[in-house]
């Protein structure tokens, strides 16, 4: 099974909706890729990728984390506290349930820039962009292990 299940258009799609949602925020969103995932539970997993990636090390720690492991059908998203204190209680499971209508019809590049979108309306919400000194904190970079 290949790391990496994206052409380079499908990867482009989705670094072009994380760069789109980010333009009205503060937030930090990334997404990270691979086959299986080495945990029973991928949250616990999607936490490992997180502090991996120093995703925590946001001023703000408004980071939200995309982690998809394609071969093992298993996904997570997670936010860092600062977004995690203000989205309402049930925001991503609604988002998880977006995302699973769409992976469900093999739809991965679909349903994770709708996530994103999604994830960054949110951020732009609570975290609006900061002007001038608001700076692209991580790479917009898909990861894969």
């Amino acid at each position: 099974m290949p790391t990496n299940p994206f052409t380079p258009d499908e990867q482009q799609q989705i670094i072009d909706a994380i760069r789109q949602a980010e333009q009205a925020t503060s937030g930090e969103i990334r997404v990270h890729v691979e086959p299986n995932c080495p945990h029973a539970d991928p949250i616990q997993r999607a936490i490992d990728v997180f502090a991996q990636l120093g995703m925590h090390q946001t001023k703000e720690q408004n980071g939200v984390l995309f982690y998809l492991a394609h071969a093992d059908r298993k996904f997570a998203i997670i936010g860092d506290k600062g977004i995690n204190a203000r989205v309402p209680a049930d925001f991503w499971e609604s988002t998880k349930d977006l995302l699973r209508n769409h992976f469900r019809q093999g739809d991965y590049v679909g349903g994770l820039s709708r996530g994103i979108e999604r994830a960054g309306q949110q951020l732009k919400q609570y975290f609006p962009h900061a002007g001038a000194d608001d700076i692209n904190e991580l790479t917009d970079d898909i990861s894969f292990d």
